[in-house]
């Protein structure tokens, strides 16, 4: 049976609502990055650049490295709009637009996100590159989802446990980034990392300007877990809803995160650009090769 329209909006070009792209304007291999601005600062380093497009807070564009293609894409903060991207970017490749039917052959992506993120444990210092291996959601997003079979409860039940969760905030969800992505971009210069998604980048990441927070030691509860060796390495705010939706559509995702802030230390970094145009040109040497 069709999907209906208005489950799936389609703009009179036949472009999905909205990014405002259209299936040939997108490659298998996808960067997102949160600032629109980004976008140029990745593929200043491409050979070529065939298409682009903006529209909202979605900038795209698609072009080659090294002959690669790659589709490079903004998302903005958050993963509500995570939820929008991953969302249309699998209906490019998975719905036939026209017949409004999904497809009987699926296509799985290659979502990389290159982000900024923050530190909350003291060794791992500013300037330094964190690969996500885990990520814990403290949104709600893969809560409305059939979602079970992709979270790893006993990390999420014992996080909940230690940090003292309070009862009226979202539980957690802990879910892995795709072992071929991680294995294909880590290595010497990278930090194995387990990040923590947040819902906001003041209360929700501990921050105090004139607004009170309901537990002003969450931060440090979070900084001290550990389940089996498994710790929490830094706040960001996309990695968990990226990793939740792209596992249960069947893509491969991980999160690339150029870490800017220390919060145990009180550090921030005085080449914040540099660093994140080291980490673009990191990934772009990695993923060129990835098959």
């Amino acid at each position: 049976m069709p999907i209906k329209a208005s489950e799936l909006i389609l703009n009179p070009d036949g472009s999905v609502y909205h990014l405002n792209l259209r299936p040939e304007h997108i490659a298998k291999t996808i960067i997102t990055v949160g600032d629109p601005d980004r976008v140029d600062s990745v593929t200043k380093y491409f050979d070529d650049v065939h298409f682009s497009t903006r529209k909202r807070e979605f900038h795209t564009q698609t072009g080659t490295y090294k002959g690669k293609a790659i589709t490079v894409i903004s998302t903005g903060i958050g993963t509500d709009n995570i939820d929008i991207v991953l969302n249309e970017l699998d209906a490019l490749v998975n719905i036939d637009l026209d017949k409004r039917e999904i497809k009987s052959n699926l296509t799985s992506l290659d979502i990389i996100r290159i982000g900024t993120s923050g530190s909350i444990q003291e060794t791992i210092p500013i300037d330094s590159f964190v690969v996500s291996e885990f990520a814990a959601g403290f949104d709600s997003l893969l809560h409305f989802y059939d979602s079970a079979h992709c979270q790893h409860f006993d990390v999420s039940e014992a996080l909940k446990k230690h940090t003292q969760w309070f009862d009226k905030k979202s539980d957690p969800y802990v879910v892995k980034c795709s072992e071929r992505l991680f294995t294909h971009l880590s290595s010497i210069q990278t930090i194995t990392g387990f990040t923590a998604t947040n819902v906001g980048f003041y209360g929700p990441q501990g921050r105090v300007l004139r607004l009170g927070i309901q537990d002003p030691k969450l931060n440090d509860r979070l900084a001290d877990f550990d389940f089996n060796g498994l710790t929490i390495s830094n706040l960001e705010m996309e990695t968990a809803g990226i990793y939740g939706i792209a596992k249960l559509l069947g893509h491969h995702a991980v999160s690339m995160n150029a870490i800017i802030v220390n919060r145990v230390t009180g550090e921030f970094t005085e080449k914040a650009e540099t660093v994140v145009d080291s980490l673009i040109a990191y990934t772009l040497e990695k993923i060129k090769d990835l098959k």
